[in-house]
């Protein structure tokens, strides 16, 4: 999943400030644009394993053009993190599903991870469904 990132701009007195408009109370700084980025993944994920140990469900992530007009992001640049959430979901269970063979055939040809997308696309299904 990929999880919008608001980053505002730094310069020589200032960091580069990064906040997750998905995650409230995610952020994170750096001094240039690339290790802003770069923490950025390691706060998302710090906040996402506490979220899991909290029992919180974890949020999943909007479209960036969601986030793009609200003015309190301003001036800021705009990026994603891809981050694999199936870890922050439990532990994993076996179950049998049963789908038509060429569905099968057509996820396969997405990913090499036919659990992990299954995954990923309920909780998407699950997100949008309230």
């Amino acid at each position: 999943m990929f999880y919008p990132i608001a980053i505002e701009p730094g310069d020589e007195q200032h960091a580069f400030g990064v906040i997750v408009p998905d995650l409230p109370g995610c952020y994170s700084a750096s001094d240039t644009l690339d290790d802003a980025i770069n923490q950025a993944k390691e706060a998302i994920a710090l906040h996402l394993e506490g979220l899991a140990e909290d029992g919180e469900l974890i949020p999943v992530p909007s479209p960036v053009s969601k986030h793009v007009s609200n003015p309190e992001f301003a001036g800021f640049i705009w990026g994603v993190v891809e981050m694999d959430i199936s870890r922050y979901l439990g532990k994993a269970e076996k179950v049998n599903v049963t789908l038509p063979g060429l569905l099968i055939q057509r996820i396969d040809e997405r990913t090499k991870n036919r659990s992990g997308w299954l995954a990923e696309a309920a909780l998407e299904k699950l997100a949008h469904a309230h």
